[in-house]
């Protein structure tokens, strides 16, 4: 074999563009919906709740929890508008609210949700603690954090 090793070709994957809300929906929105159903089923929340959605990016687990959980409201979040302006195409989500923003610094007042999630996009968040430590502060006493 001449002492050479031999050359694996470099495997790839589609790079993940948080500046295109379309491709991204192609790359994570199955994923999203696949990962969200046990995060849901794990949460259990009751029906009419003002729910938070931190990272919500495209609106792919958004959508579930305006599908499965009949909310009173749904806030999400993100930092990319692109992906916020293909959320707000999305015809299920006509009722949600979507605003610019992170995890690091929310802006909405302490008290104001029931539920706030970060089911997706943790990994993203430069101080993770910090991010949920936020959430905690926007959910009502008694209402649910969860990442």
């Amino acid at each position: 074999m001449g002492g050479k090793d031999p050359v694996t070709p470099m495997v790839t994957s589609p790079e993940i563009r948080f500046d295109d809300g379309a491709a991204y929906e192609r790359y994570m929105g199955e994923w999203s919906r696949l990962a969200g159903e046990p995060f849901l089923d794990w949460l259990a929340p009751g029906s009419g709740l003002r729910w938070l959605d931190v990272g919500c990016g495209s609106g792919a687990f958004t959508e579930m929890i305006v599908e499965r959980c009949a909310p009173a409201s749904v806030q999400g979040i993100d930092p990319s508008e692109a992906q916020l302006a293909y959320a707000r195409a999305r015809p299920a989500l006509r009722l949600a609210r979507f605003q610019q923003g992170g995890a690091m610094e929310l802006p909405f007042p302490g008290d104001t949700f029931d539920v706030a999630v970060l089911p997706l996009s943790i990994s993203f968040v430069p101080d993770p603690a910090r991010g949920v430590a936020e959430m905690a502060r926007a959910v009502l006493p008694g209402g649910a954090v969860a990442a």
